[in-house]
């Protein structure tokens, strides 16, 4: 029999620190204390926003159910390959979750406020730490880089949690603050990837990191937001093909098109996505197949054979 996970969310009237994140937020500041005289590193990792979403109820209080608005493109992109699809499972262990199919509109409205709900207690958990950071007068010789693991679906091409290669479960926030920086509050539109996380990490504290990693630091982008930079970024989900067996979805995403490789490792057999972000930044239409961007697919899978590396700026 299957393991039931319990509840998929809750808002308990309980304050932060009885809750994991907020429990977590108290242990780094005790550290942070400890070590405030000498260099040190420290990394904090929140579990939410994730399944189970279980956050204070202030701060479901910050929203009104009434006013959530479900997703526009409830279902998947047109002509994608089957096995682009997820079925989200990890949702559907929880209790209430219908073991199939959709959910109801006031299941989704509900999910989404959850999630919500759960996104901004930990924003305040980082607004503790920062505010912590400044008390100690830490922030000026710190180095302090904020980014989530993935993304998360909420109802886009009929899908819940993370799970897939589209845009919305494989983005995710990358905030750095650097001392000294030239540009405070500056945005740029250039990729990055986990992968640079590490490099720039070492590059921000003047740190040599070792030889052969796949990574680029992106600290020229903190000086330099609107520089070139690199030609595409890349990431891979692993799925299943009917009568073909194990699958990789290896992504390329470039300033305008993401292209998705589905090879089986049986046979080879293979499909392939490919989004037009510039006409289509919902990827609601597989263009891989219309001949007028055979040219790109081509180009594309070039990017994809070189690599990061091929990649870098």
């Amino acid at each position: 029999k299957d393991r039931v996970r319990g509840l998929p969310w809750e808002a308990p009237e309980v304050g932060d620190s009885d809750l994991t994140d907020g429990a977590t937020t108290d242990a780094v500041i005790e550290i942070l204390n400890e070590v405030q005289d000498r260099p040190f590193f420290v990394a904090c990792g929140f579990a939410n926003p994730h399944l189970p979403f279980v956050a204070p109820k202030k701060y479901w209080d910050l929203y009104d159910p009434a006013s959530i608005e479900l997703a526009d493109n409830p279902y998947p992109p047109h002509d994608a390959p089957k096995c682009a699809a997820t079925s989200w499972g990890e949702m559907r262990a929880y209790v209430g979750i219908p073991p199939k199919g959709p959910l109801g509109d006031a299941q989704a409205r509900q999910a989404i406020h959850a999630y919500w709900a759960a996104v901004s207690y930990v924003d305040a958990q980082v607004g503790r730490l920062l505010d912590e950071l400044d008390r100690l007068q830490l922030r000026e010789k710190t180095v302090v880089i904020l980014w989530g693991d993935h993304g998360w679906q909420l109802g886009e091409h009929g899908f819940w949690c993370k799970h897939t290669n589209y845009e919305v479960a494989a983005r995710v926030p990358l905030i750095i603050s650097v001392p000294g920086q030239s540009h405070r509050g500056a945005k740029t539109d250039r990729l990055v990837e986990f992968v640079d996380v590490f490099p720039s990490l070492c590059d921000a504290c003047s740190l040599s990191p070792p030889q052969g990693l796949e990574g680029t630091s992106f600290l020229p982008l903190v000086e330099q937001p609107d520089r070139p930079w690199k030609q595409a970024a890349f990431h891979l989900y692993p799925r299943s093909i009917a009568d073909h067996g194990p699958a990789m979805g290896r992504a390329v995403r470039t300033d305008r098109y993401r292209m998705v490789e589905w090879k089986a490792e049986r046979d080879g057999f293979t499909e392939y996505e490919l989004y037009d972000l510039e006409t289509d930044p919902d990827e609601n239409q597989n263009v891989a197949g219309k001949s007028e961007y055979a040219q790109v697919l081509t180009e594309l899978q070039a990017i994809q054979a070189a690599g990061p590396r091929g990649a870098r700026p």
